[in-house]
């Protein structure tokens, strides 16, 4: 079957790497560890039947993702991952007026004709609302997504390393470099040691650029910073089961047991190197927006920032695939604010491309899109 290596330990490596083993072959995952890793510092919504993106290419995708996550979590927990961090809560959808919401609500009943995993929707009124969860501002309708889950991305991540180690992967942290014969990828050096593989993938997220520049690939993915922010609640109810909270803003509130409620993300583009330092500014944003739609908050203490790096292609699309130009070389990578909702089933699919096992066509997320051969 080959040996693989896997270049990046985030969420999209993570799933590559757990794939690849679970189908038997030989597997190294190389990961540098590096601050500012996007799947570090989410907690993600899995919920992409209400988006209002226009472009189908990446709902397809995203509906993918969705729908694959309760046979993902059913096949770790068989391997004995019961700590995935993901949950299927349900999500309120929220809208201050009537006829938002009706449109709302006529955009996921059209959409949950082709994705039965939406779940049950459920218009709720604003006092349904309170009691779902009760720290919100009153006057918030809602539309109740029954499939929506949350997970968060540390917790996923890990367990998928662990079953992948479990199945014979290697997980080996350091720097990596490309090992080229000609225009052949051979393997990869992980601070100077020599790995060699039939098949590198790269999933380096926000660094791929730098690892596939001295092969003369432009890579075209930048990245925009996310700083989230989780708040503690002192003599809490039972949080965990308590609904994903979408509001009309750009920002969305999780609730995790034990009172650890989230406040997420600012979208940062212009960003100077890898900045991974949480700022008064971006505090200040999710606070403010987060307390709108939460007064409840008010009291909460801050327990801490978190600041990921989630990268982008100029067309907002996932791409994934064999490399153009290069034998022995696969990458996927652009994954942005959807990278929990995508990653675990585009890793499993980037996984079985290089196996020659594919199971869906990625010819819409060419990686021919975004790179420069030069």
């Amino acid at each position: 079957m080959g040996a693989f290596n896997v270049i990046g330990g985030g969420i999209l490596g993570a799933a590559t790497a757990y794939e690849l083993a679970r189908q038997g072959a030989k597997v190294t995952l190389i990961d540098r560890a590096d601050r500012g890793q996007a799947t570090a510092a989410a907690a993600g919504i899995i919920c992409p039947w209400v988006s209002q993106r226009r472009n189908q290419v990446w709902y397809r995708l995203a509906k993918a993702g969705a729908r694959y996550y309760p046979e993902l979590i059913a096949q770790l927990r068989q391997e004995g991952e019961a700590d995935t961090g993901y949950a299927q809560v349900g999500a309120l959808s929220l809208r201050a007026e009537s006829p938002a919401l009706d449109r709302l609500q006529e955009r996921a009943e059209l959409r949950s004709a082709d994705a039965p995993e939406m779940g049950e929707l459920t218009r709720l009124d604003a006092r349904a609302v309170r009691e779902q969860f009760p720290l919100l501002a009153e006057g918030y309708q809602a539309v109740r997504i029954g499939g929506a889950a949350r997970v968060d991305g540390r917790a996923l991540r890990d367990a998928l390393i662990r079953s992948a180690v479990r199945h014979g992967a290697e997980l080996v942290y350091g720097s990596a470099a490309l090992r080229v014969r000609g225009k052949r990828v051979v393997g990869a050096d992980a601070d100077g040691r020599p790995i060699a593989a039939d098949a590198t993938l790269v999933c380096a997220g926000a660094w791929a650029r730098e690892l596939l520049m001295p092969l003369g690939i432009g890579l075209q993915v930048g990245y925009q910073k996310a700083q989230i922010m989780h708040l503690q609640l002192e003599d809490a109810p039972d949080t965990g089961r308590w609904p994903v909270i979408m509001p009309p803003t750009d920002q969305y509130l999780l609730a995790f047991a034990h009172g650890r409620i989230v406040i997420g993300a600012t979208h940062e583009n212009e960003v100077e190197g890898y900045d991974t330092r949480p700022t008064a500014g971006g505090m200040q944003e999710l606070l403010h927006k987060g307390l709108q739609v939460a007064p409840g908050l008010t009291g909460a203490a801050f327990a801490e920032m978190r600041v990921g790096l989630r990268p982008f292609t100029p067309g907002f699309l996932p791409v994934a695939g064999a490399v153009p130009g290069w034998s022995g070389l696969y990458a996927a990578n652009g994954l942005g604010s959807s990278g929990l909702t995508v990653g675990p089933f585009l890793g499993s699919q980037l996984a079985r491309l290089a196996l020659g096992r594919a199971t869906v066509s990625l010819s819409d997320y060419s990686l021919g899109q975004v790179i420069d051969l030069v």
